[in-house]
């Protein structure tokens, strides 16, 4: 197993296949994607030896990110290869949905096992304002689809801020009544670009928290290969209502992922200063190499990341690096 010098144990990577996003959220990409990266993103070859490599250091679950994972042709070939891994247990993608309808049963087919999908507002004018696309209709025939497939963790990740956050609590508690799906609202985080969207928006999950526990939902026994999501019950509702909270204490104590972008670069942390050069060794089908190379970079992890003292590090923007 993987461990750092805070006895933390990491099982969950995080892998980006592209920071590229046809979606202009206000949040991450308001004016949209910029192309300011190279786009020599990760092959199947070098994303193959990256995930042997995890797997020998004892990583469980997989989560294929983005930017937008589904704007690449190859994503499920890419889901395959990672299910198809010795050790790897649980494969999961992140997605805005804008394909999913189509995707979705060669997803399925190729072994996913998890989905989340990122919906800030069940108002399909809202949605629109937030990601400039009206597409609220087919993503969620596509989340239903998912159901029909079999599907089980299927979660929905709701950003919480002020500028769109009106009823939000109210229509999502109403849907996840009669669906099986988790909603997770997650705390506006600050980056590089975003801090002006950051200090006009941002609000504490702890006030939706305290909602929850006044209407009788109960906190969830977090599993072992989940993140830091707290997530909580209820027995009249079908679904679940979960929250990330990264301004609040002890949030990094449980971490158990860590992070590889779209270039190759290992992040100890979302918010960490820089990435850790892996492509070299990725080229050469070297999985012994890069399972030292990772081992070696976890003396380097940090026991939080820094956001209370508004240090955001090298993220300027979560599409870069898949959030």
């Amino acid at each position: 197993m993987l461990n750092d010098q805070f006895g933390r144990q990491f099982n969950y990577l995080r892998l980006s296949i592209t920071d590229v996003c046809n979606f202009s959220c206000s949040y991450c990409l308001p004016n949209g994607y910029q192309c300011d990266t190279p786009r020599n993103f990760l092959n199947k070859n070098e994303i193959s030896t990256l995930v042997n490599a995890f797997a020998e250091l004892g990583t469980k679950k997989v989560r294929i990110t983005g930017g937008e994972p589904c704007l690449r042709n190859d994503v499920t070939d890419i889901i395959k290869l990672c299910k198809n891994t010795p050790g790897i247990e649980k494969v999961a993608i992140t997605t805005n949905g804008f394909n999913l309808l189509k995707k979705i049963d060669e997803f399925a087919e190729a072994g996913l096992d998890a989905l989340n999908v990122s919906i800030d507002s069940l108002n399909p004018n809202l949605f629109k304002l937030i990601t400039g696309h009206d597409k609220l209709t087919l993503i969620l025939k596509g989340i239903e689809r998912a159901v029909e497939l079999g599907i089980k963790d299927i979660k929905i990740n709701a950003v919480l801020a002020k500028q769109f956050n009106k009823n939000q609590l109210k229509d999502f508690l109403a849907w996840v009544k009669h669906h099986k799906v988790t909603v997770r609202f997650i705390e506006l985080m600050e980056t590089g670009d975003g801090a002006t969207f950051f200090e006009e928006n941002h609000l504490s999950g702890q006030t939706v928290k305290a909602q929850l526990l006044a209407q009788g939902w109960l906190q969830v026994v977090r599993g072992k290969l989940n993140g830091p999501a707290e997530e909580f019950c209820h027995p009249d509702y079908d679904g679940r209502i979960g929250l990330i909270m990264p301004y609040s204490k002890d949030f990094c104590k449980s971490c158990n992922r860590l992070r590889v972008s779209a270039l190759g670069k290992l992040h100890l942390c979302l918010f960490a200063e820089q990435g850790i050069d892996l492509r070299e060794l990725l080229n050469e089908d070297d999985t012994a190499a890069t399972v030292k190379a990772i081992r070696a970079a976890m003396g380097n992890k940090e026991i939080s990341h820094e956001l209370g003292k508004r240090l955001t590090g090298a993220t300027t923007h979560l599409a870069m690096l898949g959030g």
